[in-house]
């Protein structure tokens, strides 16, 4: 099944593992120490993330760390644009009545 990157950031706990990896990459047993849960249930967060193109992983010996693939991220930042800009409108109309409002209480 191909997944995309809106599957991947529906969980809680998959958004928590881009958080930690956005600022250094980790191997998957840093990873689980920040969880309750299975290394084997990190694990298959991080093959959901792998398979979406969202984390990539870097062989260093004899260790695997999983860096942020951040360019990927850009099709939510894409897809939410639509929304910025409809919620900025209705901020500036906000704004606009609450100037209004203060004029007329002067």
């Amino acid at each position: 099944m191909r997944r995309d990157v809106f599957q991947a950031i529906a969980d809680p706990t998959r958004r928590a593992i881009i958080g930690l990896i956005a600022v250094q990459a980790m191997t998957p047993n840093a990873i689980a120490a920040h969880f309750n849960s299975s290394r084997q249930a990190v694990s298959k967060h991080l093959q959901i993330l792998t398979e979406c193109q969202l984390v990539k992983q870097e062989q260093q010996g004899r260790e695997v760390y999983y860096h942020l693939e951040a360019s990927k991220m850009k099709e939510v930042d894409q897809w939410l644009e639509q929304f910025r800009k409809i919620w900025e409108g209705r901020f500036q109309e906000l704004d606009n009545v609450l100037s209004t409002l203060k004029q007329n209480k002067q």
